[in-house]
């Protein structure tokens, strides 16, 4: 909470600000561009990623509107399971293309407020960043003479987080 107020103070922006960017329309297009660039599965209600162009010419207005009465709800993820290397499975949540549509522009607008507050030792998931380059920085520690590593995995991470206290 203290990182979201201090960058909510620090960078001057009100909810309502942040909600004005969320809905500028070059935000929305790079939202639309990267969502249907990335393909996907098609969530509960089984529109894919071709279907959404038509889906907001007809009902842009509506949903925006949704959004700025504070009205908007996600739809309910589809859930998949997805083998494991170990012959385990893990559930994986699917969002429709609408809420994917809506994470990203979320995305890029809170991306630049929050990225610099991350750890520079942090590979996973951040723009700019990848497994390879973490694999390289565990080279040059290894380099340096360190012998120990820990290698952690949270089972089910996603599944057993509490969801309503990670939004707050």
């Amino acid at each position: 909470i203290g990182m979201i107020e201090k960058n909510l103070t620090d960078t001057n922006t009100r909810v309502d600000e942040l909600l004005e960017q969320l809905l500028d329309r070059q935000n929305l297009n790079a939202a639309y561009v990267q969502v249907v660039g990335n393909g996907g599965a098609c969530g509960i209600d089984k529109m894919g990623v071709e279907s959404l162009g038509d889906y907001l010419r007809e009902h842009k207005e509506k949903l925006l509107t949704s959004i700025k009465q504070g009205n908007y709800s996600p739809s309910a993820v589809r859930r998949v399971e997805i083998p494991k290397d170990n012959g385990s499975k893990r559930m994986l949540g699917i969002p429709t293309v609408v809420d994917r549509l809506i994470q990203q522009g979320i995305s890029q607008i809170l991306t630049p407020i929050y990225e610099p507050e991350f750890s520079d030792h942090s590979y996973g998931f951040r723009p700019g960043r990848n497994a390879h380059q973490g694999l390289l920085k565990c080279k040059t520690y290894i380099q340096q003479g360190y012998n120990y590593f820990v290698d952690m995995d949270l089972e089910q991470f996603f599944d057993t987080v509490n969801h309503s206290k990670l939004i707050v």
